[in-house]
Formats: C-alpha cells, sequence, structure tokens
C-alpha cells in the first residue's frame, strides 16, 4: 500500500533499503519503496543481492528485472553478487551459512554507510556530505577489508 509506506517515510531524510533480489518480497516491494521515498525528496540507498546460482536462472532473471526497475528510483545502488561469495567462503559451507553471510554483507554496508554520519571518525563526514556524494550517484561500488599484525595495512 503506497499510502501506509508515504506515512512511514515522512520525514526522513535518508533511506536504506536492503533486500535479496529474485523472489516476491524483495524485487517486488523495493522499488514501489524506493519510488515513494523519492517523491518525498529523500535521499534513497539500496543494498541489494542477486541470488546465488544454486537458486537458478529463471530467479536470476527475475532478479536482474528488479534491480533494473529499482534503479530508476534509487539515488545509489550497490549490488552485492551472492555467487562471489561462494567464491570467498569456499563451495563446502551449508546452506544456511551461505544466506547468513548474504545478510551479513546486506547489514554491513548499510551499517558502514550510517556509521560514516554519526560516528566521529578521522574523517568528520556529515548528513550534507553523504547527500553530496550520493544523490543521483547511480551504482555503487563498496569494499571493506580486516587485517591484524604488523603488516596489515600493506596486507
Amino acid at each position: 500500500d503506497r499510502e501506509r509506506i508515504k506515512e512511514v517515510l515522512m520525514g526522513a531524510d535518508m533511506v536504506f533499503i536492503a533486500a535479496g533480489m529474485g523472489g516476491g518480497t524483495g524485487t517486488g516491494a523495493a522499488p514501489v519503496i524506493a519510488e515513494v521515498a523519492k517523491e518525498l525528496g529523500i535521499l534513497t540507498v539500496a543494498v541489494v543481492t542477486k541470488p546465488f546460482s544454486f537458486e537458478g536462472k529463471k530467479r536470476l532473471a527475475f532478479a536482474e528485472q528488479g534491480i533494473e526497475e529499482l534503479s530508476k528510483h534509487v539515488d545509489s545502488l550497490i549490488t552485492i553478487p551472492n555467487e562471489k561469495l561462494l567464491k570467498v567462503l569456499g563451495r563446502g559451507i551449508t546452506l544456511l551459512e551461505a544466506f547468513a553471510s548474504a545478510n551479513d554483507v546486506l547489514k554491513n554496508a548499510v551499517q558502514g554507510i550510517a556509521e560514516l554520519i554519526t560516528r566521529p571518525g578521522m574523517i568528520n563526514v556529515d548528513f550534507a556530505d553523504v547527500r553530496t556524494v550520493m544523490s543521483e550517484m547511480g551504482h555503487a561500488m563498496m569494499g571493506s577489508g580486516v587485517a591484524r599484525g604488523e603488516d596489515r595495512a600493506e596486507e
């Protein structure tokens, strides 16, 4: 219901849409939520996952259609191909571990952007800075890394 979505979003400065694409809920709802948010002038960032290959070509094609539609209504779109996670995690992981890892990547992407604004750090960034960078950005990429030890910056 577009009116209910509008009520919930009213007054927000920024909206994150995190969705797994390829099924009915994320693929169907995410573009509608994004469209309503844009109509309200809200900075809208979507972080979505594409299906694993074992989910089938039909689901991947549906996801790609949904991502294309979503891209018309967001300021920035970060797409995470789940298949690349398998390369990092290894093929020996369970189905539940694979989906849990995909959820963690979504959460960390949203959390990382939010913390740019809310946590003081070496580089102080406020909402106006984030709006400037992310509005009208289109497709975006995001990376992160964790290392320990003496040569951690080089590793």
